[in-house]
C-alpha cells in the first residue's frame, strides 16, 4: 500500500496540513511569549522588593507574584494545548486525507476498471465519465476517442484480412485445381498442360499484385517512406515509362502532356506508385488500339496529375466508392480487378495532404486526378473540377 497513489496523497495532504498548523500555532505561541512578561516564581523575588514602600511592600509583592504566576500558567497551558491540538490534527488529517484522496481518485479507478474490461476483440465499451469538466474528464474523453479510432482500425484490419483472404482463395483454388487435374495427371495432353500453365501464371500474377499492394499499403501506414523535394512531372513521366511496354503489348498509346516547375514535397516512390496504379487500371481497361492520356500541371495554386483512359467508364453512383478497398464495379468484376490499387492511390495522396477525384461516364472512359499541394504550400481546399 505504501506505493499506492492514495497513500502518498494522504501523507502529502496530512503533512502539509500538519506543517501549516504547526507554523500557525508556533507563531501564535511565539507572539504571545514576546508580549507577556514572565519569570520563574521564587522566594528571592519577595526579598528584592523588601525596601519598597510604594503602596506597601507586601501589597506590591503579592500583585506582581500573582501576575507572573498567571502569565507562566497561561503560557504553559497554551503550549500544552497547542501540542495536543497538533497531535489530534495530525490524526484527523490522516483520515480526512484518506477520504479526500479516495474521492479524487474515484474517476481514475473507474477508468482503470473499464480499460481492464476492454479486450482487443471487443472495443465497444467506453468510459463515458460523468462529472465536472476537469482534467480527469478530459482524460476519459481522450481515451474514449482513442478507443473509437482503435475500434475503427481493428474493424478495417479485420475487413482487409477477410477481403484479402477471399481474393487469395480464388487464385489458390484455380492453381490447385489445374495442378491436380492437369499438371499432375500423366494422361494430360501437351495442349492441356500449356493451357493450365497459362491459367496458373495469370493466377500467380494476381496474387503477386495483391501482395505488393498490401505491402505498399502497410509501408505507407507505418511511415516507412521519407519525404523530400521532387518534380511531379518527372514522377509522372517515370510511371509512364514503366507501363510503356505493357501498353504496347495491347496496342495502346500513352500520350504525355507534362508541365514544368511542378515542385512538391513528398515521397517520390509512393507518388510514382500512385500514378502507376492508375496506369495499370488504364492499360487493363482500355480496349486495344485506344489511347491513355497522362497530364500534369498547376491550377488554383494546386499541382495535379491526371490519367485518362478509354475504358468502359464508371457509373455516377459508383464513383464515390471506387476508391474503397476491394470495391468491385461491373467492369472490375469482368476484368477480375483486386480492388486494392485505387485504395492505395487515395491513401498515398491523402497522406501528402492532397485529394484524389474521378470524372467518368459510362462508355466514355474515366479520368483520375491527383491533387497535391506545392512545395511552398497552398491555402484552401483542392479544386473539384476536371483539369483536362
Amino acid at each position: 500500500m505504501i506505493h499506492t497513489i492514495r497513500f502518498r496523497l494522504t501523507v502529502l495532504y496530512s503533512g502539509l496540513l500538519f506543517v501549516l498548523a504547526a507554523l500557525v500555532l508556533g507563531g501564535t505561541y511565539f507572539a504571545v511569549s514576546k508580549t507577556t512578561d514572565q519569570r520563574p516564581i521564587t522566594t528571592e523575588f519577595a526579598k528584592t522588593y523588601s525596601g519598597t514602600t510604594y503602596l506597601g511592600k507586601r501589597e506590591v509583592v503579592f500583585v506582581e507574584e500573582v501576575e507572573n504566576a498567571v502569565n507562566v500558567r497561561t503560557m504553559a497551558t497554551l503550549r500544552d494545548y497547542s501540542l495536543i491540538t497538533l497531535a489530534g490534527l495530525y490524526v484527523a488529517s490522516l483520515g480526512i486525507g484518506w477520504v479526500l484522496a479516495g474521492r479524487v481518485l474515484r474517476p481514475v479507478r473507474s477508468i482503470t476498471r473499464t480499460t481492464e474490461e476492454i479486450q482487443a476483440t471487443d472495443l465497444k465499451r467506453r468510459i463515458k465519465l460523468n462529472g465536472p469538466r476537469d482534467e480527469l474528464k478530459d482524460l476519459a474523453d481522450t481515451i474514449d476517442t482513442m478507443l473509437d479510432r482503435l475500434e475503427e482500425a481493428f474493424r478495417a484490419q479485420r475487413q482487409l484480412i477477410d477481403d484479402a483472404s477471399h481474393e487469395l482463395r480464388s487464385p489458390l483454388t484455380i492453381i490447385r485445381a489445374n495442378v491436380d487435374a492437369v499438371l499432375a495427371a500423366p494422361e494430360a495432353s501437351d495442349e492441356e498442360r500449356v493451357r493450365a500453365v497459362a491459367i496458373v501464371d495469370r493466377a500467380t500474377t494476381r496474387m503477386t499484385r495483391l501482395v505488393e499492394d498490401l505491402l505498399a499499403s502497410a509501408r505507407r501506414q507505418g511511415g516507412a517512406f521519407a519525404d523530400a523535394d521532387l518534380d511531379l512531372a518527372r514522377v509522372a513521366g517515370e510511371a509512364c515509362e514503366e507501363y510503356a511496354t505493357p501498353a504496347a503489348a495491347r496496342d495502346l498509346t500513352i500520350t504525355r502532356q507534362l508541365g514544368s516547375g511542378l515542385e512538391a514535397t513528398g515521397d517520390a516512390d509512393a507518388l510514382r506508385r500512385a500514378v502507376a496504379n492508375l496506369l495499370s487500371n488504364a492499360v487493363r481497361l482500355t480496349p486495344p488500339g485506344g489511347t491513355i492520356r497522362v497530364s500534369a500541371g498547376r491550377s488554383e495554386g494546386w499541382l495535379w496529375v491526371a490519367v485518362r483512359d478509354d475504358g468502359p467508364g464508371i457509373e455516377a453512383a459508383d464513383q464515390a466508392r471506387v476508391f474503397d478497398r476491394f470495391w468491385r464495379g461491373e467492369s472490375s468484376r469482368r476484368d477480375r480487378h483486386t480492388g486494392l490499387g485505387l485504395a492505395i492511390v487515395r491513401q498515398i495522396v491523402e497522406s501528402h495532404g492532397g485529394r484524389v477525384a474521378v470524372f467518368s461516364r459510362l462508355g466514355e472512359g474515366a479520368t483520375f486526378v491527383l491533387w497535391l499541394p506545392p512545395r511552398d504550400g497552398v491555402a484552401g481546399a483542392p479544386p473539384d473540377h476536371n483539369p483536362l
